[in-house]
């Protein structure tokens, strides 16, 4: 049997347990965290983010925020933010966003039309992801940015008045959608709308309101506008960030699969448009009950508890993948304790995520004695059972999500997993293995 957790060269090795329980809370949804530090940043007067998620993604928003002239103090659970009321300083460095997507996504909206220069760059991992769906619509608002090779930082942002546009997102992406809304809120002139025809998470749109920016929405025939005015002003505010449902997602999947378990995990944030892995899970049989739910700062939250139980296989697909992407890997490592086989299809987006996430989970399930192969636009899972899951040795390619997903995978195996390139996890959830060991897991 693979030994219990220990760090053996950015090595953690994950061992066999014996039903896991307890009432958890996990770290802040990363995705309004940093929506609470950038809109701060662009406000006037002062901003205030409890229960942010203190985590290297989000340090780095904080860090370029600062760069670009906001004064932000952290003092325990929360950050308060003096914005700059979108007068943003020119920054006197290059602005590194880390291995955040969100940071320099929606940070190339913002800087577009408000500073005279500006370059952003990121880690060897954020360098390779594409930006050319963000470029393409800012320069049709009239933004001039230069990126290597056409699509991929670093990045040069000459700032131009831009003028609003309607603009139609060729993807569902969240973080495209929110990038070219903030570039028409901060535009010279005109009205910017965005329209999409998948839902994508509206955290933005959420985050705006609250921060009383001038948005109207509409959904006719299944299409859903978003439109801002140029000139809007935000006004400081409270953010309250609710648990991450991304998260969330790990501890949840180890309750179903480890046998004899029941766990809860507190506070998660249950937008409808994150909500997919529950539904999922509810799909393949598990065992999901959500209590207290109440509405905090306009977001949705609850406590949810799974108990183990027995999985089947399912087919996820279509309009519900926005609502899940991130939550594929860990759904990836469920199908394998499943019976029967999990087909994913319509999610090519995790070709370009922090690594090739299809390729990523393909490898790591074939390492731990599960057959699946990759598609495309998805892969298929053939499932063992909720004994059949043998363990191994797996690389996370320094992807959060993959590290994760495979420990929870270690956890109901046989013989455990021995995760390489353990380290990443500290880019969303450095408390992982605290968490794990509050529930009963031997870390």
């Amino acid at each position: 049997m693979i030994p219990s957790s220990e760090t053996i060269h950015d090595t953690m090795r994950f061992a066999p347990v014996s039903g896991l329980h307890g009432c958890v809370s996990v770290p802040g949804d990363k995705s309004i965290t940093h929506r609470g530090i950038l809109f701060g940043l662009i406000a006037d007067g002062t901003t205030t983010v409890r229960h942010w998620l203190d985590a290297g993604d989000c340090r780095s928003s904080i860090r370029v925020a600062r760069a670009l002239g906001a004064e932000i103090a952290v003092e325990d659970d929360i950050l308060t933010i003096r914005g700059t009321g979108g007068e943003l300083r020119e920054p006197d460095d290059v602005l590194d966003c880390g291995n955040s997507g969100t940071t320099i996504r929606l940070l190339l909206g913002i800087l577009a039309g408000r500073v005279p220069f500006a370059c952003l760059t990121g880690d060897a991992s954020l360098r390779r992801r594409p930006m050319a769906r963000v470029l393409s619509p800012l320069a049709q608002m009239g933004a001039q940015i230069i990126a290597r090779e056409g699509k991929y930082a670093p990045l040069a942002v000459v700032g131009r008045a831009l003028t609003g546009i309607e603009y139609r997102l060729p993807v569902a992406s969240a973080q495209l959608k929110s990038a070219v809304l903030l570039a028409g809120l901060l535009a010279a002139s005109g009205d910017t709308t965005v329209t999409e025809d998948k839902p994508t998470r509206n955290h933005t749109e959420t985050m705006l309101r609250a921060f009383g920016a001038p948005l109207q929405e509409a959904t006719v025939d299944g299409v859903h506008r978003v439109t801002v005015s140029a000139g809007g002003r935000l006004r400081g505010t409270e953010v309250v960030v609710p648990g991450d449902i991304s998260s969330a997602a790990f501890i949840l999947a180890a309750a179903a699969i480890v046998l004899d378990s029941e766990v809860t995990v507190a506070g998660v944030g249950l937008n409808a448009t994150r909500t997919g892995f529950l539904e999922v899970l509810k799909r393949m049989g598990g065992q999901v009950r959500i209590t207290n739910q109440r509405v905090v700062a306009g977001e949705p939250i609850g406590d949810v508890t799974v108990s183990s139980s027995g999985l089947s296989g399912t087919a996820i697909g279509g309009p519900e993948i926005p609502t899940l992407i991130d939550e594929l890997p860990i759904l990836a490592v469920l199908a394998a304790f499943a019976e029967g086989d999990t087909v994913v299809s319509d999610a090519e987006e995790l070709r370009v995520k922090e690594s090739d996430r299809i390729r990523a989970v393909v490898q790591g399930l074939t390492a731990i004695g599960v057959e699946a192969e990759e598609r495309p636009d998805g892969f298929v899972v053939h499932g063992r059972g909720p004994k059949g899951v043998q363990g191994g040795v797996v690389n996370s390619f320094d992807d959060h999500r993959i590290a994760m997903s495979f420990a929870v995978a270690g956890l109901g195996s046989a013989r455990g997993v021995e995760l390489r390139n353990w380290s990443c996890v500290g880019i969303s959830y450095p408390t992982f293995q605290d968490t794990l060991r509050n529930i009963g897991a031997n870390v």
